[in-house]
């Protein structure tokens, strides 16, 4: 299950890919692969992390609790994601919680071997903040989703993010199964107000369910949603 850091595919994705390969021979030497399974999480919101996590298989969510202690589900961060980067660059205590939607498959990098390399290469030093920047403005269009638009159209938005970004299964539902309680997070409402979004949805044949499971029936009718008509 091992596998080098400086073999891995993943690293394409997130700003490992600019450590030099002595670098990455050095993570290497030091990081540990876990598996994470469904429901268990890789840290609490306020832990102080000793390293990141870089996502080699499944998703995680990552939430934050509201003062009505309901979460708000933040990002769906899968494969070749890093964790707990900004959280160790800064050294302050997470602000987020991940929790394993799926079966996971983690790289636990000890921050050491990032900041030693933060220090040494512009190049990783650029790469972090773009990803960083990234994950700034992905939390700002949050913000602006939720004040902006109605319940319907970020449950709609929803669905077809979902899609775009985990695809479908060979039955047509999404490949990512979300419980009715997370899909309520993600959106940001009650999952009673979730729950009977997605019967109205049904009913209209705008998705289609079995168990827990949702697929998409008609796209354009969700687009029509999210814009409003």
């Amino acid at each position: 299950m091992e596998s080098r850091c400086e073999n891995c595919i993943i690293r394409q994705f997130n700003s490992l890919r600019a450590m030099s390969k002595e670098e990455l021979k050095q993570v290497s030497d030091t990081k540990t692969t876990k598996i994470i399974k469904k429901g268990e999480s890789l840290f609490e919101e306020g832990d102080k992390l000793n390293g990141v996590y870089c996502v080699r298989n499944g998703v995680s969510k990552l939430s934050k609790l509201s003062a009505n202690g309901k979460d708000q589900i933040v990002k769906l961060a899968s494969k070749g994601e890093v964790l707990g980067q900004r959280s160790v660059i800064s050294q302050e205590i997470t602000n987020l919680s991940a929790v394993a939607v799926n079966d996971m498959e983690v790289c636990f990098i000890p921050k050491d071997s990032i900041t030693n390399t933060l220090q040494k290469n512009p190049n990783f030093t650029l790469e972090v903040l773009r990803h960083i920047a990234h994950d700034l403005k992905e939390a700002d269009d949050v913000i602006v989703n939720i004040s902006q638009k109605t319940v319907k159209q970020r449950m709609a938005e929803a669905f077809l993010y979902l899609q775009n970004n985990f695809g479908e299964d060979a039955d047509g539902f999404l490949a990512l199964t979300l419980s009715r309680e997370d899909i309520s997070n993600v959106v940001g409402t009650a999952t009673e107000s979730a729950i009977r979004i997605i019967s109205e949805f049904k009913k209209k044949g705008l998705i289609h369910t079995s168990g827990k499971k949702i697929g998409i029936k008609d796209e354009r009718k969700l687009l029509e949603v999210v814009e409003g008509f």
